[in-house]
């Protein structure tokens, strides 16, 4: 995009220089010629009028008298009836005269040679063209501002719009100052707003759904071990038999949450969590030090998690803003492995989350500090994105959890894996 706009003025500038320049240039020779061409002209005449009055007043010719009007390597000739005099110098062909009549019969020849105003027009020529050079690298350097002016703010939605795709549905407050741009920003962050609130109702549909139907199921299975312990063996056949689909119906409801968990996860990535966290914690120690509090890290080494490095960033960056808002003391960052999953807490030594926002706390909106809400929610709908999950495991101390899926075999054999010191 730079690089045709940067064309596109380039050539406008150049059309312009060279649409301006030949003229210019042309004029400008035409004047310096039609100059040289008037002052020999008065010379000449000025010369014929000082000769006719010798004539008129029966004196002999003096070319003495005129040569002061004569350009020092020029060259005078004056005919008579009589005959020719001269004065000055035999010139080259190469030569610019000027032919006046005098009254007195006869004329005036005024020569000068052409090489001096070759040398004016050719100087007055590199003027016009270092002035046409000199507009076109302006021209030039004006185009490469614009041009990276514009295609700055087009290159950064783009990339906004790339990250919504890819699951990052934080809002961005930067404006560019061009209208139509910030609308599309805006409209972006409006997206992203709606995206993360589509991915949260699903969440939560998906989980009422899944705890539905697993309680349906549990209880279906106990009534139906009940009956196929019944005495008469038809109905406890029946009943092992329907038992048999239940089981059935419960791997096929396991499978299908796996792969919408894996299907939300796909952008997802392995990272090393202690370079991230550690990255992430030294981004907001200087905000908590500058409250008096400090900031701790407990991460083991070699513990690694599938996540969007931008969206654990993003998440983890929520978590950390919340307890510096509203939490106190010592704020601790830490990570740990537990069945399945891979477990990120943030901490702090405050007085918790109030009961009656507890069953609350990640609903948009819902804030007990005066905050928008939208924080948590956002970072709830980051997280859920990767195939993860965030809880409040605490309310007292306040206690955030977020559940990250273990590496798959495939990871750690044959896959290579990324870190922020060992970029892809």
């Amino acid at each position: 995009m730079r690089q045709r706009i940067l064309r596109a003025i380039l050539l406008a500038v150049a059309v312009t220089a060279f649409a301006l320049g030949i003229p210019l240039g042309y004029t400008a020779l035409e004047l310096v010629q039609d100059f040289s061409t008037r002052d020999l002209s008065q010379s000449a005449q000025q010369i014929a009028a000082r000769l006719d009055d010798q004539l008129a007043n029966d004196r002999p010719l003096d070319l003495n008298e005129v040569r002061v009007a004569v350009p020092p390597d020029g060259r005078l000739v004056v005919t008579l009836p009589t005959g020719q005099i001269s004065s000055g110098p035999e010139l080259s062909e190469r030569v610019m005269f000027v032919e006046v009549p005098i009254v007195h019969q006869g004329t005036v020849r005024l020569e000068e040679p052409v090489d001096p105003l070759r040398s004016q027009q050719a100087q007055v020529a590199g003027l016009v063209l270092l002035l046409v050079v000199l507009s076109v690298g302006i021209g030039t350097v004006v185009a490469t501002v614009t041009a990276r002016r514009l295609a700055e703010p087009l290159s950064h939605v783009a990339d906004r719009a790339a990250r919504l795709g890819a699951g990052d549905f934080r809002p961005d407050p930067n404006r560019h100052g061009v209208q139509e741009l910030d609308r599309v920003a805006e409209a972006l962050d409006t997206s992203a707003e709606a995206l993360a609130h589509l991915i949260q109702r699903e969440r939560d549909l998906v989980g009422d759904v899944s705890h539905q139907l697993r309680s349906r199921l549990t209880a279906l299975q106990l009534r139906l071990e009940a009956l196929a312990e019944h005495p008469d063996k038809e109905t406890a056949g029946e009943a092992g038999a329907a038992l048999e689909q239940a089981d059935r119906l419960a791997a096929v409801l396991d499978e299908m949450l796996a792969a919408a968990r894996a299907a939300r996860s796909i952008g997802a990535e392995l990272i090393d969590l202690r370079t991230e966290l550690t990255s992430i914690a030294a981004e907001w120690r200087d905000p908590l030090r500058a409250e008096g509090r400090a900031l701790r890290v407990r991460v083991p080494e070699g513990l690694m998690a599938r996540a969007t490095p931008a969206r654990l960033r993003e998440a983890i960056g929520v978590l950390l803003d919340n307890a510096l808002r509203h939490g106190e003391g010592t704020v601790l960052l830490s990570a740990r492995r537990d069945e399945g999953t891979v477990v990120v807490e943030v901490s702090d030594s405050g007085q918790g989350v109030p009961d009656e926002l507890a069953g609350h706390i990640f609903e948009r909106g819902v804030s007990g500090g005066g905050s928008t809400g939208v924080g948590l929610a956002l970072a709830r709908a980051l997280v859920d994105a990767d195939g993860g999950r965030l809880e409040l495991s605490t309310a007292r101390p306040a206690t955030f959890a977020v559940f990250l899926p273990r590496p798959k075999a495939g990871d750690l054999y044959g896959v290579p894996w990324r870190s922020p010191g060992n970029p892809r």
